[in-house]
C-alpha cells in the first residue's frame, strides 16, 4: 500500500497529463468540450479513475464518452511516458454527475426559499386557535 500523499500527487499529475493531451486535441470528431474534474488513484497505484464533464447535450455527452473510451489506450501510454513510476496505472473514464447534482440542489434551495416566503406571508394574518395565552394562571385571592 502506497503513501496516500503519493497517491494524491500521482492523481494530480495524471490529471494534468490527460488535460494537457485533451487540450492539444484528439483526432476524434466525436470529442466535445471535455473538462477533467477529478482523478482518483487506488492505494496500490494500479488504477486511476478519471472523472470528467462534457458541456453540451446528452448526444454530445454520449459521443464524448465513446471518444474517450476509444482513446483510453493512447491516453494511458501518454500517462506512462510522463509518469515517473515503475508501473503505469490502468485508466477508467467516469462521467461526473456534479453539475446535475448541483442543479438539483439549487432547485431544492429555490423551493425551500419559496416555501419560507409563503410561510412568512401567512404568519402576518395568523390567529391563535384558542386563547392567546393557553396557560392557566393562579388566581389571586383577596384576603380580608
Amino acid at each position: 500500500m502506497a503513501d496516500p500523499t503519493r497517491a494524491a500527487r500521482m492523481a494530480d499529475h495524471i490529471k494534468q497529463i490527460v488535460a494537457r493531451r485533451l487540450e492539444r486535441g484528439l483526432r476524434d470528431p466525436r470529442l466535445g468540450f471535455v473538462t477533467i474534474t477529478d482523478v482518483r488513484v487506488t492505494g496500490d497505484l494500479q488504477h486511476a479513475s478519471i472523472f470528467y464533464t462534457v458541456y453540451g447535450s446528452d448526444e454530445e455527452r454520449a459521443d464524448s464518452a465513446a471518444a474517450l473510451k476509444s482513446a483510453t489506450g493512447m491516453l494511458r501510454s501518454e500517462v506512462g511516458k510522463n509518469l515517473t513510476s515503475r508501473l503505469t496505472p490502468t485508466i477508467e473514464f467516469i462521467p461526473d454527475a456534479l453539475p446535475e447534482s448541483a442543479k438539483h440542489i439549487e432547485d431544492l434551495l429555490a423551493e425551500a426559499r419559496q416555501r419560507d416566503s409563503e410561510t412568512e406571508r401567512q404568519k402576518g394574518s395568523a390567529k391563535y386557535a384558542g386563547d392567546e395565552d393557553p396557560y392557566v394562571k393562579p388566581r389571586e385571592v383577596e384576603r380580608d
